[in-house]
């Protein structure tokens, strides 16, 4: 007896992103008589290189201060939990709202936003660099595991989620699914709600690392009134709790908060607006995925708290200054001597160069460099330019 596949659509609302109607992928493939497209996605991102990459990858805290902190890894783990609980509860595509979760950090820099601000010095006369055109550029590009494709091939649905913000300029050479920067629509209801989910877990446990650095106290948080309201709910609830389960019980608080906002105000905005299918989604002239007024604001005092507090911190910009000093340094022997990278990125700048020249050459120094994890980083800077660097 032959055992026929679930319908990956099922149990779907019309206006999610469907299998049955997706725009497909790059080069077509045949389908899987087990695993449906999107599912098929998630794999491959799980099995790249760049995702194994990304458990060395600063997310605020440099690796090695601290096995407790949260890497990209960890992160792009927290976001997928976050995601798919609204996915569900908005009768919207799981498989599709993962894969753009974990892909999302793909094209991060070794050293967080600092890695990145500084290969974007780099590279501002060959076109400048920004992560989230480079997490594409990874699924689409760099990539190389498969014989019959370059890139993973993903699902047009799942690149128009991973390519979150891009500037015009860009978008005019991202194909399809830059067009929509162009024509001034949106994306899918599940790439909307993971970018949001995406913001919803690097504030909140970014306050966890906070404090367990000791870079910002449950005092200065209490000015928050996020923080406030559930720190004070929860010692009003538990009279005796240690201090540990008190943080975690009071960024719990927030997360449920936040993400049971964002699900009912969603809820109430396409219940509204009453779309038929996600093409009617994308002809919106604004997202139907959000959160309330109220919530919104206290969402952006928190994000303004830890912009101050906690990402300009003393601690915080020293790393800055280190990180752009290994960055630049990588970059700019590279780029002055190419044969110093491994055989694989010579043989592609050789190519690149021989197109666009000097920006050629410089996007695959940017994609080498990006693709390192910190401490790959760091070692390399000891060795090939003989100077040492304290974290």
């Amino acid at each position: 007896m032959r055992i026929i596949p679930p319908n990956p659509d099922a149990g779907l609302a019309s206006y999610a992103a469907l299998e049955s109607t997706s725009h497909g992928r790059i080069y077509s493939e045949a389908s899987h008589p087990y695993r449906g497209a999107f599912q098929r996605d998630r794999d491959r991102i799980v099995h790249s290189t760049a995702f194994r990459r990304l458990v060395y990858k600063t997310q605020v805290f440099v690796n090695h201060e601290g096995d407790l902190y949260r890497t990209r890894l960890t992160h792009s783990l927290e976001v997928v939990q976050i995601a798919r609980t609204i996915a569900r509860a908005l009768a919207l595509n799981e498989q599709l709202v993962e894969a753009i979760c974990l892909a999302h950090d793909l094209g991060h820099t070794p050293f967080g936003h600092a890695g990145q601000d500084s290969l974007n010095a780099c590279m501002r006369d060959y076109g400048g660099f920004e992560h989230n055109l480079q997490s594409l550029r990874v699924v689409d590009v760099l990539e190389d595991k498969y014989a019959e494709f370059p890139g993973l091939n993903l699902c047009y649905e799942t690149r128009e989620g991973i390519l979150k913000h891009c500037s015009r300029r860009n978008a005019r050479e991202q194909g399809d699914v830059g067009d929509r920067f162009l024509e001034g629509k949106q994306p899918s209801l599940e790439a909307q709600l993971a970018n949001l989910a995406d913001e919803i877990a690097y504030n909140n446990h970014d306050v966890d690392d906070g404090l367990r650095s000791g870079l910002i106290t449950v005092d200065d948080l209490c000015s928050v009134a996020l923080f406030h309201e559930q720190h004070e709910a929860v010692c009003r609830k538990f009279s005796d709790i240690s201090e540990r389960a008190l943080i975690h019980e009071t960024v719990r608080g927030m997360i449920n908060r936040i993400v049971t906002d964002l699900i009912d105000t969603s809820r109430d905005e396409i219940n509204l607006a009453k779309p038929t299918d996600v093409e009617d989604i994308r002809s919106r002239p604004r997202p139907l995925i959000g959160f309330s007024p109220e919530v919104y604001k206290e969402h952006r005092v928190l994000k303004k708290f830890l912009q101050t507090s906690l990402y300009r911190h003393e601690r915080v910009e020293q790393m800055t200054v280190r990180a752009n000093t290994i960055v630049t340094g990588l970059f700019e022997l590279f780029f002055s001597s190419p044969e110093k990278m491994p055989a694989e990125h010579v043989a592609r700048a050789v190519i690149l160069e021989r197109e666009l020249g000097d920006a050629g050459r410089a996007r695959v120094v940017a994609d080498y460099v990006a693709g390192m994890t910190d401490r790959y980083a760091l070692s390399a800077y000891r060795r090939l330019l003989d100077a040492d660097i304290k974290f």
